[in-house]
Formats: structure tokens, sequence, C-alpha cells
């Protein structure tokens, strides 16, 4: 009850005091959309009017679509997240990369527990604006601090109108509220990845047996960020939504 009433309080502190920081996601914007060579910049609205900016990449005829989830203070076309937007757009699935709320660059992971509910609108406009375009099923592919956001929406919202989920490296190394997954998940990290996702490992695989379609993978040699592992990360990703989706 302790531990309950301790963590319960420290949400409603860190949403009192923290807010996403639209300067910071204005300046990664500037910099990232004019040197776009795969996909095309697009600004989808939150309901408190809030616009943000994604990374779509289409394919012809429209079929899956991927979200892709960055994870902490960085951008939709960072790093590992922006080879695997391309990766899967070249293997024929749809990309759309979301710009999930920053806070300042010194901010503490549980500073951004007050931003989930603000993430979970934008991957609900990312989902709205996939159907619109006519895509018949979609996945969240998420990182780090980006699966804990795409964790809390799933689970926080029954009708999301997602059909599968890859989880890369989930930062805080467990599944909160597994009982209200109801979709096949590819819990996917590295050999090296960091001490809270590997320790856990087993506690994700658990929960994964109860999920039909469900698989973990670990990928040898690479980190948590899966630098210079990158294409083994985007072919175990291409298998899992081949398998799960075509």
């Amino acid at each position: 009850m302790r531990l309950l009433i301790a963590a319960l309080t420290l949400l409603v502190s860190a949403t009192c005091f923290a807010q996403a920081d639209y300067a910071r996601e204005k300046r990664w914007a500037d910099e990232i959309t004019p040197g776009l060579a795969v996909g095309d910049a697009v600004y989808l609205t939150q309901k408190s009017g809030h616009k943000f900016l994604a990374i779509y990449t289409a394919v012809a005829p429209p079929g899956a679509a991927v979200i892709t989830v960055h994870g902490l203070g960085v951008h939709p076309d960072w790093a590992l997240i922006g080879a695997l937007r391309s990766g899967l757009a070249d293997r024929g699935y749809a990309t759309l990369s979301v710009q999930m709320p920053v806070l300042a660059a010194d901010a503490k992971d549980k500073e951004y527990l007050a931003l989930f509910p603000d993430a979970a609108g934008r991957l609900q406009a990312a989902v709205a604006f996939l159907k619109t375009e006519g895509h018949r099923k979609i996945v969240l592919a998420s990182h780090s601090m980006g699966s804990r956001m795409s964790n809390f929406f799933l689970t926080g919202t029954p009708a999301n109108g997602v059909d599968a989920w890859v989880s890369i490296g989930i930062s805080s190394g467990e599944f909160a509220e597994p009982g209200k997954l109801r979709l096949p998940v590819l819990d996917i990290y590295g050999e090296r990845d960091v001490p809270q996702v590997l320790k856990q490992a087993d506690a994700r695989a658990t929960v994964l047996k109860k999920l039909k379609g469900s698989a973990q993978i670990e990928v040898a040699g690479a980190d948590h960020y899966f630098a210079g592992h990158e294409g083994e990360l985007i072919k175990q990703v291409r298998q899992f939504l081949d398998q799960r989706l075509k």
C-alpha cells in the first residue's frame, strides 16, 4: 500500500509541474524536416489543438502501417527510429513516425510520467490519420520510453485500433497493466541492453505466454540503441509483422 501511495504521489507531483516543451519540439522539426530523404512531414492535431510533427511514408496500395514511437527527448527521425521507419517502408509497410512529447534535455525519466496522457492523445491521432489513408491494419513499434508511452495508450484505450505491438527495450523493464493487453506483442531487446530490461526479461516472457501470437527475441551483441545492429532489428520486426498481419 505504501508503494502504491508513493507512486500515485509521484505521478500527481509530476503532473503538476511537467508540461511538454513545445519550443523544443519546434526546434527538432526545424532541424530535421528540410533534410528528409524518406517520407513527408505532416502535422497532426490533438484534441487540445496542438499540432505535432509526424513523418509519413506511404506505400501503394495502402495495407498495413507502422507507427514508430521514439524514446526520451528525441525526434521521429532519430537514429534507431529513423532506420526502422525507412527500413520497414522499403519492405512494403507504410510508416508514420510521430513526435512524442518532450521535456528539457536535463529532465529525468520520472518527470515524463506526466506526459503519458499527452502521448496517448498523439498516438490516437496517429491511428486516426492512418485509417483515413486507407490502412487496414496498424502496428505500434516503440523504443525505450516510447514503449512505456505506448503501453499506457494500449492499456488505457480499449478501442485503440492497433493490431500488434513491437516493444523495443521498454525502459522500465516491464509491461504495465499486462492484463489489459489484448494484442500480439513482440518484445525485442539487445544482449547488452540496460540492466532493467535484461533483469526483467523472464517476467515479460511470462506475460507474453498469455498473449496469442506474441514472441520475445534477444538480439546478440546489440545494446539498448541497437547501434550497428539496425539491420537485424528491422529483419526481426519485419518477420514478426509478416507472420501476424499478412
